[in-house]
């Protein structure tokens, strides 16, 4: 009798569709969200080909719309706490890229607010670290133009949340750091992506007390390249003195570029940034909220290591609350301080004034 070897995948995970339909996007391919009795084709116009947005219009018989978040509305003077819709008809590429994130765009002509499903596809963009403008068209239940889409149920989106935290430990190793002396690095690797995410070790940490804790999201410019604009390698590497001050502790290095927006839209906004913006104003321009990041990685992690409470070291309340809702105590907190100097003041200001950083606003004029 022949037994069956083949393994199936005709029956995805949430989380398997929400890659799936993360991947459509990023190879700029529309992806169809779906509730009960109703679908919309979404494309995200900041990975897909001027061609490819005119055959998109065709298919949509030109009855598509630009969904806007409500930072870029807000930007544009318009209120909308669900983002708007604004009808494509007769609007070509580059005039929709301009309302989407362009400087000094002018306020469309018509809009509405935007549909909830419409709205719900700014996760899939911001998963697939894309600017949240997207392009999208109501399908009828027997309109095939679509059919060779991703599809996916707007509750996946939410049942997918519970992977986030599902990590394990991959390897851990003995690394000798610069003023540190050895440390451990523990590579995990989970959550919706299946990303590999760092832990470093220093000294030996009492897991029978809190543990002093650091939390740093990754910083090209800063971390790697020594940046003057921000203080991320400085709170880096003081931040590993602090730990190793303090008898030992952990700071865990998640990937979230440019406060989980990823490089491409960090470059952006430096680039308004350079025009005068501050960086929450910038990343507004965008359709970005002030911060993207999350911190179940960050909780899964430490909770591996036989971690549940903390002394954390940071100036962002954030991060305390981010620790605390995914079920880790936060003891206390510590700052983490860097160079100031003329290139940062101004965003160490707007961190402080704007996003409620524990920086002591004084000693930042005081360096001026």
């Amino acid at each position: 009798m022949r037994q069956d070897k083949s393994f199936d995948f005709a029956t995805l995970t949430p989380e398997a569709e929400v890659e799936r339909a993360v991947a459509e996007l990023r190879f700029g391919r529309p992806v169809i969200m779906r509730e009960v009795g109703r679908r919309i084709a979404a494309l995200a116009l900041d990975c897909v080909a001027p061609a490819l947005f005119d055959q998109f219009a065709r298919a949509a018989e030109n009855r598509h719309s630009l969904f806007l978040t409500r930072e870029r509305a807000d930007r544009l003077g318009i209120r909308a706490d669900g983002g708007i819709a604004v009808p494509l008809a007769g609007i070509g590429f580059d005039e929709a890229s301009r309302l989407a994130y362009a400087l000094s765009s002018e306020k469309p002509a018509a809009w509405t607010d935007a549909d909830p499903l419409a709205a719900a596809s700014q996760e899939l963009a911001r998963l697939a670290l894309l600017l949240p403008a997207m392009v999208t068209s109501e399908i009828a239940p027997e309109d095939g133009r679509f059919a060779a889409c991703q599809e996916i149920d707007f509750a996946t989106l939410d049942q997918s949340e519970g992977a986030r935290q599902n990590f394990q430990q991959v390897v851990r190793t003995r690394v000798p750091l610069k003023e540190i002396g050895d440390a451990d690095f523990a590579v995990f690797r989970g959550g919706l992506a299946q990303k590999d995410q760092i832990a470093i070790i220093v000294g030996k940490p009492d897991l029978g007390a809190p543990v002093p804790v650091r939390i740093h999201s990754s910083c090209i410019t800063g971390d790697l390249s020594g940046s003057l604009k921000c203080d991320c390698g400085d709170q880096l590497r003081n931040g590993l003195k602090q730990l190793k001050a303090a008898g030992g502790g952990v700071l865990v290095y998640l990937d979230q570029e440019g406060r989980g927006t990823g490089i491409g839209a960090k470059m952006r906004a430096y680039g308004y940034q350079h025009q005068g913006l501050d960086t929450i104003d910038a990343d507004a321009e965008l359709g970005l909220a002030s911060d993207h990041r999350r911190y179940e990685a960050a909780a899964a992690m430490l909770s591996l290591l036989g971690i549940s409470s903390v002394v954390l070291h940071t100036n962002n309340p954030t991060k305390i609350d981010g620790l605390r809702a995914n079920g880790i105590d936060v003891s206390g907190h510590v700052r983490v301080t860097g160079t100031v100097t003329t290139d940062n003041v101004n965003y160490l200001r707007t961190k402080t004034l704007r996003a409620g950083h524990t920086l002591e606003l004084e000693s930042l004029i005081a360096a001026e």
